[in-house]
Protein backbone atom coordinates (compact mmCIF):
# COMPACT_ATOMS: atom_id res chain seq x y z
CA UNK A 1 0.00 0.00 0.00
CA UNK A 2 2.88 2.38 0.80
CA UNK A 3 4.34 2.01 -2.70
CA UNK A 4 0.90 2.53 -4.24
CA UNK A 5 0.49 5.65 -2.12
CA UNK A 6 3.81 7.06 -3.30
CA UNK A 7 2.95 6.38 -6.96
CA UNK A 8 -0.45 7.99 -6.43
CA UNK A 9 1.19 11.09 -4.90
CA UNK A 10 3.66 11.29 -7.78
CA UNK A 11 0.84 11.03 -10.32
CA UNK A 12 -1.01 13.83 -8.54
CA UNK A 13 2.10 16.01 -8.57
CA UNK A 14 2.65 15.36 -12.27
CA UNK A 15 -0.81 16.73 -13.08
CA UNK A 16 0.44 20.25 -12.34
CA UNK A 17 3.20 22.39 -13.86
CA UNK A 18 6.30 23.24 -11.86
CA UNK A 19 6.27 26.46 -9.86
CA UNK A 20 9.22 28.64 -10.99
CA UNK A 21 11.34 30.21 -8.27
CA UNK A 22 14.85 31.65 -7.90
CA UNK A 23 16.84 30.07 -5.08
CA UNK A 24 19.15 32.34 -3.07
CA UNK A 25 21.85 29.89 -2.02
CA UNK A 26 24.63 32.23 -0.92
CA UNK A 27 26.24 30.78 2.22
CA UNK A 28 23.71 27.96 2.36
CA UNK A 29 24.60 24.28 2.33
CA UNK A 30 24.18 22.44 -0.97
CA UNK A 31 25.02 18.76 -1.41
CA UNK A 32 25.94 17.19 -4.75
CA UNK A 33 25.90 13.40 -5.03
CA UNK A 34 28.17 12.22 -7.85
CA UNK A 35 31.19 13.87 -9.44
CA UNK A 36 30.60 13.12 -13.13
CA UNK A 37 29.46 15.12 -16.16
CA UNK A 38 26.28 16.43 -14.56
CA UNK A 39 28.18 17.77 -11.57
CA UNK A 40 30.80 19.29 -13.87
CA UNK A 41 28.09 21.18 -15.73
CA UNK A 42 26.02 22.29 -12.73
CA UNK A 43 28.70 23.10 -10.15
CA UNK A 44 29.94 26.36 -11.74
CA UNK A 45 26.50 27.94 -11.44
CA UNK A 46 26.18 26.79 -7.82
CA UNK A 47 29.63 28.19 -7.08
CA UNK A 48 28.69 31.47 -8.75
CA UNK A 49 25.56 31.57 -6.54
CA UNK A 50 27.81 31.53 -3.47
CA UNK A 51 26.57 28.18 -2.17
CA UNK A 52 28.48 26.23 0.49
CA UNK A 53 28.91 23.08 -1.58
CA UNK A 54 29.75 19.57 -0.43
CA UNK A 55 30.41 16.94 -3.08
CA UNK A 56 29.92 13.29 -2.08
CA UNK A 57 31.47 10.93 -4.60
CA UNK A 58 34.24 8.31 -4.69
CA UNK A 59 35.59 9.86 -7.91
CA UNK A 60 35.29 13.01 -9.99
CA UNK A 61 36.12 14.35 -13.43
CA UNK A 62 39.37 16.33 -13.65
CA UNK A 63 37.47 19.62 -13.82
CA UNK A 64 35.45 18.81 -10.70
CA UNK A 65 38.65 17.71 -8.97
CA UNK A 66 40.18 21.07 -9.88
CA UNK A 67 37.24 22.86 -8.23
CA UNK A 68 37.92 20.90 -5.03
CA UNK A 69 41.66 21.59 -5.21
CA UNK A 70 40.92 25.30 -5.60
CA UNK A 71 38.73 25.24 -2.48
CA UNK A 72 35.55 26.09 -4.38
CA UNK A 73 33.84 22.95 -3.07
CA UNK A 74 34.39 20.43 -0.27
CA UNK A 75 34.86 16.89 -1.58
CA UNK A 76 34.05 13.84 0.54
CA UNK A 77 35.71 11.04 -1.46
CA UNK A 78 33.28 8.24 -0.68
CA UNK A 79 29.86 6.90 -1.69
CA UNK A 80 26.66 8.47 -0.42
CA UNK A 81 25.65 7.65 3.17
CA UNK A 82 22.35 8.27 4.90
CA UNK A 83 22.54 11.61 6.67
CA UNK A 84 24.72 13.33 4.06
CA UNK A 85 21.93 15.81 3.30
CA UNK A 86 21.62 16.96 6.92
CA UNK A 87 21.29 20.72 7.09
CA UNK A 88 21.18 21.17 3.33
CA UNK A 89 18.86 23.52 1.48
CA UNK A 90 19.27 21.99 -1.95
CA UNK A 91 20.54 18.69 -3.30
CA UNK A 92 21.69 17.59 -6.74
CA UNK A 93 21.58 13.80 -7.07
CA UNK A 94 23.64 12.78 -10.08
CA UNK A 95 25.68 9.66 -9.37
CA UNK A 96 25.92 6.52 -11.51
CA UNK A 97 24.67 4.40 -8.60
CA UNK A 98 20.90 4.03 -8.90
CA UNK A 99 20.50 2.71 -5.34
CA UNK A 100 22.45 5.64 -3.92
CA UNK A 101 20.37 8.07 -5.98
CA UNK A 102 17.15 6.55 -4.69
CA UNK A 103 18.40 6.63 -1.09
CA UNK A 104 19.54 10.24 -1.35
CA UNK A 105 16.24 11.21 -2.96
CA UNK A 106 14.36 9.50 -0.13
CA UNK A 107 16.43 11.37 2.46
CA UNK A 108 15.68 14.64 0.69
CA UNK A 109 11.98 13.82 0.81
CA UNK A 110 12.16 13.11 4.55
CA UNK A 111 14.12 16.27 5.33
CA UNK A 112 12.09 18.47 2.96
CA UNK A 113 15.19 19.37 0.95
CA UNK A 114 14.60 20.47 -2.64
CA UNK A 115 16.17 17.74 -4.76
CA UNK A 116 17.09 17.53 -8.45
CA UNK A 117 17.49 14.06 -9.97
CA UNK A 118 19.58 13.75 -13.13
CA UNK A 119 18.49 10.16 -13.70
CA UNK A 120 14.78 10.39 -12.89
CA UNK A 121 13.11 13.78 -13.24
CA UNK A 122 9.76 12.35 -12.14
CA UNK A 123 11.25 11.35 -8.79
CA UNK A 124 12.67 14.83 -8.19
CA UNK A 125 11.09 17.65 -6.20
CA UNK A 126 12.81 20.28 -8.33
CA UNK A 127 13.89 20.63 -11.96
CA UNK A 128 16.85 22.55 -13.34
CA UNK A 129 15.59 24.98 -15.99
CA UNK A 130 17.37 25.79 -19.22
CA UNK A 131 19.22 28.94 -18.20
CA UNK A 132 21.06 31.73 -19.97
CA UNK A 133 22.40 35.12 -18.96
CA UNK A 134 22.66 38.50 -20.61
CA UNK A 135 23.47 41.93 -19.17
CA UNK A 136 22.58 41.05 -15.60
CA UNK A 137 19.42 39.13 -16.56
CA UNK A 138 19.02 35.40 -15.98
CA UNK A 139 16.57 33.65 -18.28
CA UNK A 140 15.21 30.35 -16.96
CA UNK A 141 12.80 28.27 -19.03
CA UNK A 142 10.65 25.37 -17.79
CA UNK A 143 8.08 23.59 -19.90
CA UNK A 144 4.47 23.66 -18.68
CA UNK A 145 3.67 20.38 -20.44
CA UNK A 146 4.51 17.93 -17.65
CA UNK A 147 3.63 14.96 -19.85
CA UNK A 148 5.95 15.95 -22.66
CA UNK A 149 9.02 17.65 -21.19
CA UNK A 150 11.46 18.28 -24.02
CA UNK A 151 14.80 19.78 -22.91
CA UNK A 152 15.69 20.68 -26.49
CA UNK A 153 12.52 22.74 -26.79
CA UNK A 154 13.17 24.65 -23.55
CA UNK A 155 16.84 25.18 -24.49
CA UNK A 156 15.81 26.57 -27.90
CA UNK A 157 13.40 29.03 -26.27
CA UNK A 158 16.07 30.04 -23.76
CA UNK A 159 18.58 30.65 -26.55
CA UNK A 160 16.14 32.73 -28.56
CA UNK A 161 15.30 34.96 -25.60
CA UNK A 162 18.93 35.40 -24.56
CA UNK A 163 20.06 36.25 -28.09
CA UNK A 164 17.17 38.68 -28.42
CA UNK A 165 18.26 40.37 -25.21
CA UNK A 166 21.82 40.59 -26.48
CA UNK A 167 21.00 42.13 -29.84
CA UNK A 168 17.97 44.09 -28.64
CA UNK A 169 15.46 42.47 -30.95
CA UNK A 170 13.94 39.63 -28.92
CA UNK A 171 13.16 37.89 -32.21
CA UNK A 172 13.21 34.13 -31.72
CA UNK A 173 14.88 31.86 -34.24
CA UNK A 174 12.73 28.82 -35.06
CA UNK A 175 15.59 26.54 -36.07
CA UNK A 176 19.36 26.58 -35.98
CA UNK A 177 21.44 25.40 -38.86
CA UNK A 178 24.06 22.85 -37.89
CA UNK A 179 27.65 23.36 -38.96
CA UNK A 180 29.07 20.01 -40.15
CA UNK A 181 32.38 18.71 -38.85
CA UNK A 182 34.34 20.23 -35.99
CA UNK A 183 34.55 23.81 -34.77
CA UNK A 184 37.69 24.80 -32.86
CA UNK A 185 36.25 27.54 -30.68
CA UNK A 186 38.34 29.93 -28.64
CA UNK A 187 36.32 30.53 -25.49
CA UNK A 188 38.27 33.55 -24.30
CA UNK A 189 40.07 34.14 -21.00
CA UNK A 190 37.43 32.84 -18.59
CA UNK A 191 34.49 35.24 -18.36
CA UNK A 192 31.71 33.50 -20.34
CA UNK A 193 30.58 36.85 -21.77
CA UNK A 194 33.91 37.17 -23.58
CA UNK A 195 33.33 34.31 -26.01
CA UNK A 196 32.59 35.53 -29.53
CA UNK A 197 29.03 35.61 -30.86
CA UNK A 198 29.97 33.00 -33.46
CA UNK A 199 31.54 30.78 -30.84
CA UNK A 200 28.45 30.92 -28.66
CA UNK A 201 26.19 30.11 -31.61
CA UNK A 202 28.27 27.10 -32.62
CA UNK A 203 28.25 25.93 -29.02
CA UNK A 204 24.46 26.14 -29.01
CA UNK A 205 24.31 23.95 -32.14
CA UNK A 206 26.65 21.27 -30.81
CA UNK A 207 25.85 17.63 -30.19
CA UNK A 208 29.25 17.03 -28.57
CA UNK A 209 31.50 19.49 -26.71
CA UNK A 210 35.08 18.58 -25.84
CA UNK A 211 36.07 21.16 -23.24
CA UNK A 212 39.29 22.26 -21.56
CA UNK A 213 39.51 23.14 -17.88
CA UNK A 214 40.62 26.65 -18.82
CA UNK A 215 37.66 27.21 -21.14
CA UNK A 216 34.69 29.30 -19.94
CA UNK A 217 33.14 26.53 -17.83
CA UNK A 218 29.97 28.50 -16.99
CA UNK A 219 28.89 28.06 -20.63
CA UNK A 220 28.59 24.30 -20.09
CA UNK A 221 25.65 24.95 -17.76
CA UNK A 222 23.73 26.46 -20.69
CA UNK A 223 23.96 23.29 -22.78
CA UNK A 224 20.80 21.16 -23.05
CA UNK A 225 20.99 17.71 -21.42
CA UNK A 226 21.32 15.82 -24.70
CA UNK A 227 24.70 17.42 -25.43
CA UNK A 228 27.60 15.12 -24.58
CA UNK A 229 30.36 16.92 -22.72
CA UNK A 230 33.80 15.29 -22.85
CA UNK A 231 36.27 16.50 -20.27
CA UNK A 232 39.68 17.15 -21.82
CA UNK A 233 40.94 18.95 -18.73
CA UNK A 234 44.69 19.20 -18.33
CA UNK A 235 45.30 19.88 -14.67
CA UNK A 236 48.96 20.91 -14.14
CA UNK A 237 50.91 17.86 -12.97
CA UNK A 238 47.70 15.87 -12.69
CA UNK A 239 45.46 13.78 -14.88
CA UNK A 240 45.13 14.69 -18.51
CA UNK A 241 43.62 13.42 -21.71
CA UNK A 242 46.48 12.86 -24.18
CA UNK A 243 46.38 15.03 -27.31
CA UNK A 244 46.10 11.92 -29.44
CA UNK A 245 43.00 10.86 -27.53
CA UNK A 246 41.47 14.31 -28.03
CA UNK A 247 42.16 14.14 -31.77
CA UNK A 248 40.60 10.67 -31.95
CA UNK A 249 37.50 11.81 -30.07
CA UNK A 250 37.04 14.77 -32.43
CA UNK A 251 37.32 12.53 -35.48
CA UNK A 252 35.13 9.74 -34.07
CA UNK A 253 32.20 11.99 -33.19
CA UNK A 254 32.44 14.01 -36.41
CA UNK A 255 32.41 10.83 -38.50
CA UNK A 256 29.28 9.79 -36.62
CA UNK A 257 27.55 12.82 -38.14
CA UNK A 258 27.54 14.93 -34.99
CA UNK A 259 28.22 18.64 -34.72
CA UNK A 260 31.35 18.84 -32.57
CA UNK A 261 32.78 21.84 -30.74
CA UNK A 262 36.27 21.81 -29.30
CA UNK A 263 35.95 24.50 -26.61
CA UNK A 264 39.34 25.88 -25.66
CA UNK A 265 40.48 28.64 -23.35
CA UNK A 266 41.76 31.84 -24.95
CA UNK A 267 42.52 31.43 -28.65
CA UNK A 268 42.91 27.97 -30.24
CA UNK A 269 46.25 28.88 -31.82
CA UNK A 270 47.92 30.62 -28.86
CA UNK A 271 49.58 27.79 -26.97
CA UNK A 272 46.36 25.84 -27.46
CA UNK A 273 47.49 23.05 -29.81
CA UNK A 274 44.73 24.11 -32.16
CA UNK A 275 46.83 23.55 -35.26
CA UNK A 276 47.63 19.99 -34.17
CA UNK A 277 43.90 19.31 -33.98
CA UNK A 278 43.22 21.06 -37.29
CA UNK A 279 45.93 18.99 -38.98
CA UNK A 280 44.55 15.74 -37.56
CA UNK A 281 41.07 16.66 -38.79
CA UNK A 282 42.39 17.56 -42.25
CA UNK A 283 44.18 14.22 -42.53
CA UNK A 284 40.93 12.47 -41.62
CA UNK A 285 38.94 14.50 -44.16
CA UNK A 286 36.85 16.24 -41.49
CA UNK A 287 35.71 19.84 -42.17
CA UNK A 288 37.14 22.19 -39.58
CA UNK A 289 35.95 25.67 -38.64
CA UNK A 290 38.32 27.83 -36.59
CA UNK A 291 36.72 30.47 -34.39
CA UNK A 292 39.36 32.80 -32.92
CA UNK A 293 39.09 33.67 -29.27
CA UNK A 294 40.25 36.53 -27.08
CA UNK A 295 43.71 35.57 -25.86
CA UNK A 296 44.47 35.82 -22.15
CA UNK A 297 47.83 37.32 -23.10
CA UNK A 298 46.19 40.70 -23.77
CA UNK A 299 42.74 40.44 -22.17
CA UNK A 300 43.85 39.44 -18.67
CA UNK A 301 46.38 42.26 -18.31
CA UNK A 302 43.73 44.63 -19.63
CA UNK A 303 41.17 43.38 -17.11
CA UNK A 304 43.74 44.04 -14.36
CA UNK A 305 44.32 47.60 -15.59
CA UNK A 306 47.60 46.88 -17.40
CA UNK A 307 48.01 47.93 -21.06
CA UNK A 308 50.50 45.67 -22.83
CA UNK A 309 51.48 48.72 -24.91
CA UNK A 310 51.36 52.38 -23.91
CA UNK A 311 52.50 55.52 -25.70
CA UNK A 312 55.93 56.57 -24.53
CA UNK A 313 56.38 53.40 -22.47
CA UNK A 314 56.21 50.29 -24.68
CA UNK A 315 56.02 50.01 -28.47
CA UNK A 316 55.96 46.22 -28.55
CA UNK A 317 54.90 43.24 -26.52
CA UNK A 318 56.12 39.66 -26.67
CA UNK A 319 54.15 36.61 -25.57
CA UNK A 320 56.10 33.53 -24.50
CA UNK A 321 55.36 30.19 -22.88
CA UNK A 322 56.95 29.59 -19.51
CA UNK A 323 55.96 25.95 -19.13
CA UNK A 324 59.62 24.88 -19.31
CA UNK A 325 62.50 26.60 -17.50
CA UNK A 326 64.98 28.77 -19.43
CA UNK A 327 67.78 26.21 -18.90
CA UNK A 328 65.63 23.30 -20.09
CA UNK A 329 66.89 21.88 -23.38
CA UNK A 330 63.29 21.70 -24.62
CA UNK A 331 62.86 25.48 -24.39
CA UNK A 332 62.54 27.25 -27.75
CA UNK A 333 62.62 30.75 -26.21
CA UNK A 334 65.65 33.03 -26.70
CA UNK A 335 65.66 34.43 -23.16
CA UNK A 336 68.89 36.46 -23.56
CA UNK A 337 67.29 38.25 -26.54
CA UNK A 338 64.12 38.92 -24.54
CA UNK A 339 66.18 40.47 -21.76
CA UNK A 340 67.47 43.07 -24.23
CA UNK A 341 64.00 44.11 -25.43
CA UNK A 342 62.54 47.37 -24.07
CA UNK A 343 58.89 46.42 -24.49
CA UNK A 344 56.44 44.30 -22.51
CA UNK A 345 56.97 40.61 -21.85
CA UNK A 346 53.86 38.48 -21.23
CA UNK A 347 54.50 34.99 -19.86
CA UNK A 348 51.79 32.31 -19.97
CA UNK A 349 51.97 29.02 -18.04
CA UNK A 350 54.97 30.25 -16.08
CA UNK A 351 53.89 30.49 -12.43
CA UNK A 352 56.12 27.71 -11.11
CA UNK A 353 59.06 28.79 -13.31
CA UNK A 354 58.91 32.53 -12.61
CA UNK A 355 61.90 32.44 -10.26
CA UNK A 356 64.16 30.88 -12.89
CA UNK A 357 62.74 33.17 -15.58
CA UNK A 358 63.41 36.29 -13.48
CA UNK A 359 66.96 35.20 -12.66
CA UNK A 360 67.70 34.54 -16.34
CA UNK A 361 66.36 37.90 -17.46
CA UNK A 362 68.38 39.74 -14.79
CA UNK A 363 71.50 37.76 -15.65
CA UNK A 364 71.23 38.91 -19.27
CA UNK A 365 70.75 42.59 -18.51
CA UNK A 366 67.14 43.18 -17.49
CA UNK A 367 66.94 45.59 -14.56
CA UNK A 368 66.16 43.86 -11.27
CA UNK A 369 63.67 46.62 -10.38
CA UNK A 370 61.60 45.99 -13.53
CA UNK A 371 57.91 45.85 -12.46
CA UNK A 372 56.10 42.51 -12.60
CA UNK A 373 52.41 41.68 -12.16
CA UNK A 374 50.88 38.24 -11.74
CA UNK A 375 47.16 38.15 -12.57
CA UNK A 376 45.45 34.97 -11.39
CA UNK A 377 42.06 33.79 -12.73
CA UNK A 378 41.85 36.87 -14.91
CA UNK A 379 38.41 38.18 -16.03
CA UNK A 380 36.60 35.88 -13.57
CA UNK A 381 35.05 36.68 -10.20
CA UNK A 382 38.16 35.16 -8.56
CA UNK A 383 40.60 37.51 -10.33
CA UNK A 384 43.42 38.90 -8.25
CA UNK A 385 46.60 40.82 -9.03
CA UNK A 386 49.92 40.49 -7.22
CA UNK A 387 52.68 43.03 -7.94
CA UNK A 388 56.42 42.62 -7.53
CA UNK A 389 59.71 43.26 -9.31
CA UNK A 390 62.01 40.85 -11.11
CA UNK A 391 64.15 40.74 -7.99
CA UNK A 392 61.25 39.90 -5.67
CA UNK A 393 58.75 38.06 -7.83
CA UNK A 394 59.76 34.51 -6.88
CA UNK A 395 59.33 35.08 -3.16
CA UNK A 396 56.24 37.27 -3.65
CA UNK A 397 54.52 34.60 -5.74
CA UNK A 398 55.26 31.97 -3.09
CA UNK A 399 54.11 34.16 -0.22
CA UNK A 400 50.89 35.11 -2.03
CA UNK A 401 50.30 31.49 -3.08
CA UNK A 402 49.77 32.45 -6.71
CA UNK A 403 48.47 29.46 -8.66
CA UNK A 404 47.71 28.68 -12.29
CA UNK A 405 46.07 29.91 -14.36
CA UNK A 406 47.90 33.20 -14.08
CA UNK A 407 49.27 35.65 -16.64
CA UNK A 408 52.60 37.27 -15.81
CA UNK A 409 53.36 40.76 -17.16
CA UNK A 410 56.93 42.07 -17.05
CA UNK A 411 57.76 45.66 -17.98
CA UNK A 412 57.18 49.33 -17.23
CA UNK A 413 53.54 49.10 -18.38
CA UNK A 414 52.78 47.34 -15.09
CA UNK A 415 53.25 50.65 -13.27
CA UNK A 416 51.28 52.80 -15.74
CA UNK A 417 47.94 52.44 -13.99
CA UNK A 418 49.43 52.87 -10.53
CA UNK A 419 51.17 56.20 -11.11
Amino acid sequence: MAAEHVEHERAEHDDHPAYPVGLRLSGRRVVVIGGGQVAQRRLPALIAAGADITLVSPSATPSVEAMADAGEITWNKRPYEDGDLAGSWYALVASSDADANNAASAEAERTRTWCVRSDDADAATAWTPATGRSEGVTVAVLTTDVQGRDPRHTAAIRDAVVEGLRDGTLVARHHRTRTPGVALVGGGPGDPDLITVRGRRLLAEADVVIADRLGPRDLLDELPPHVEVIDAAKIPYGRYMAQEAINSALIEHAKAGKAVVRLKGGDPFVFGRGMEEAQALAEAGIPCTVVPGISSSISVPGAAGIPVTHRGVAHEFTVVSGHVAPDDERSLVDWPALARLRGTLVVLMGVDKIGAIAQTLIAHGKAAETPVALVQEGTTAAQRRVDATLATVAETARAADVRPPAVIVIGDVVAVGTK
